[in-house]
Formats: C-alpha cells, structure tokens, sequence
C-alpha cells in the first residue's frame, strides 16, 4: 500500500495505518528528534509523545500530501517542549571510553551539533529541516509558515554562520576564524 492511501486511511480512523506511518517514518523523526534535543533519551521521548498527538489528532490533517510536514512540526513543538522541562547535565559516570578513531569522529559530529544549536532558531530549524529532514525548500517554508525565498536567506546564512562556527575555508583557501567564539 503507498503512502498517500495509508495516510488517507489514516485520516479516517484507521490507526493501524498511522501506526504503519510512523513506523516508516521513526528513524527520520528519531533522527530529527535527537538533533533537537541532542541525548537518546530524550529524543524516544520526543518521539513518543509525536507519536501520542499524531494519533489524537490525524484527523484534522487537511491534506494528506503533507503528512510528514504536519508530523514534523508536531515533533518540533514536542521538542521544544522537552528543552523546556529538562535543562539537565549528563553524568561523568555515564561516559564511556572510545577509540582515538571513534573519539575523533563523535567529536567532529558533537561540534557540528553544537554550532547548530548555537545558531539562532529560525536558521537552526531551516537547516535541520532541509538537511537532516530532507524536506523540499516548499516544504520547509510550510512547516515553518515563511515564504521560500527567506527559507533560501535561512539556510545561506546559517551555513555561513556554521562555517565561521567550525573553522571552514574561505574561497581563497584560507582559515577562515570567528572573532564572536
């Protein structure tokens, strides 16, 4: 069965294809969630409750195209709504010890995840939405309720802004250093 027809059953009440939706769509919505709220934990949890305010309101999807915009803002709020309530550090006990290869690697990926989080939110959602949510310019613009042209103003200032963040080359092949760090 494609997409658009268990969205549309979906629509109508049956919840075994809602629950077949969010099956296919778990790892992107994970993936997205964990980007938000940067810890495992949190981001099943982000994701539980997605899931929860899917299932109670599928009904007023309007336009069974947009399925996995409307999903995707629900897991944005539901994101946002876990940063709030927790502001918790993570324990010196729960570090495990990597490989010189891996420690690398996991940094890499942790400073790219925090010049994310430092950018400011309407960069931050552009750039995580198209990125790492793969959605289309037109949809990211409906997920975020702006024009397309200022999702394209977005995502070339906040990548600029990355690049400053994490020390990227300018044209010429020279560092390019940030005074604001």
């Amino acid at each position: 069965m494609n997409e658009l027809t268990l969205v549309k059953k979906a629509i109508k009440g049956n919840r075994e294809c809602l629950e077949e939706l969010l099956v296919l769509h778990g790892d992107q919505l994970y993936r997205t969630a964990y980007l938000y709220v940067r810890n495992c934990e949190d981001a099943l949890d982000v994701v539980q409750e997605t899931s929860y305010k899917a299932f109670l309101s599928i009904g007023q999807l309007k336009n069974e195209k947009y399925f996995l915009t409307w999903l995707t803002k629900i897991l944005i709020n539901c994101s946002y709504d876990v940063l709030k309530k927790s502001k918790k550090e993570l324990p010196l006990s729960n570090m495990i010890e990597l490989t010189t290869d891996e420690r690398e690697k996991r940094e890499e990926n942790l400073d790219l995840l925090e010049a994310i989080n430092r950018l400011n939110e309407k960069h931050k959602n552009a750039i995580i939405l198209f990125y790492f949510q793969d959605l289309s310019i037109s949809e990211v613009a409906k997920v975020m309720k702006i024009p397309e042209n200022t999702v394209k103003t977005f995502l070339s200032r906040g990548k600029a802004r990355l690049k400053k963040l994490l020390g990227g080359m300018n044209y010429n092949g020279e560092k390019i250093t940030s005074k604001s760090i």
